[in-house]
């Protein structure tokens, strides 16, 4: 179910050979998804709508883990290898002393050379200008450090919908939501999965298996020390969740700001 994408060029600070594309996947209303989603004239699905919490059932599961996912630094349980873990190294510390968590770095060939940088706000949410933001904090360091040799791409983006799953808390964010992951070793004589999950716990992940064969559970849990790489699976109802997470989202944002203004009145009276 292809979407749109924003797209903005600016040079990276230092390198003159250097570009930075900033894939803007930004927080869109319900009426522009349901345009893009009707016309299908566009070739990306990987907009970002803020996974800031869920509704009724959901938000209460979630207060188990929301002092988790809020904090500046929930460790990643699936991460890089090589270059892409040098750089993840370098640039992660400077984006949660600006407000973000680092989903994801992957040096590519695309486009020549291009290394993607995929990041989130603490809420989930993740907007073209903060895309600028990061690319403007981790330049610098990537200048300086020089992991690179050669002339790149930068490109910063938000995780998408069918985002990648890197930490304990997106789990237990998108619980009964399809999932499809691979393990390290061998999990129930297999090492490729894909179904809804049902459960996650401090310990690992319980998925209700899609396409089981005659004779195999239909239930496999997965710890998550085994976990080698993990994406939800794009849905409808993961549209219309993650549409629902970005209306909270910047209704909490709106309420903030009006009570940092009543205060600022009631400081000046």
């Amino acid at each position: 179910m292809p979407l749109a994408t924003t797209r903005c060029s600016m040079p990276v600070a230092g390198n003159g050979d250097r570009t930075c594309n900033l894939r803007g996947k930004g927080l869109f209303t319900a009426q522009i998804l349901d345009r893009q989603m009707k016309s299908g004239t566009s070739r990306t699905r990987s907009f970002l709508f803020g996974a800031g919490g869920g509704m009724g059932r959901r938000e209460q599961n979630l207060a188990d883990f929301e002092q988790m996912a809020d904090k500046a630094r929930e460790e990643r349980l699936i991460v890089e290898t090589g270059i892409d873990k040098k750089i993840a190294d370098m640039i992660e510390p400077v984006l949660e002393d600006i407000g973000f968590k680092l989903v994801r770095v992957r040096l590519s060939g695309q486009n020549g050379l291009t290394l993607q940088i995929m990041a989130e706000r603490f809420d989930g949410t993740m907007t073209v200008e903060d895309c600028e933001e990061v690319s403007q904090a981790v330049s610098p360091v990537l200048d300086v450090e020089d992991p690179i040799d050669r002339a790149y791409h930068l490109e910063v983006s938000s995780p998408g919908i069918d985002r990648p799953m890197v930490r304990k808390s997106d789990f237990y964010r998108w619980k009964g939501h399809l999932l499809k992951c691979e393990t390290s070793v061998l999990v129930n004589e297999r090492k490729r999965f894909r179904g809804r999950i049902v459960e996650a716990d401090v310990d690992g992940i319980t998925l209700l298996r899609d396409g089981v064969a005659y004779g195999e559970p239909a239930e496999v849990t997965i710890p998550f020390t085994a976990l080698s790489d993990a994406k939800l699976v794009l849905t409808d109802e993961l549209i219309r969740e993650a549409l629902r997470a970005d209306k909270l989202a910047k209704q909490k944002a709106a309420n903030e700001n009006d009570d940092e203004e009543d205060v600022a009145d009631s400081d000046d009276n």
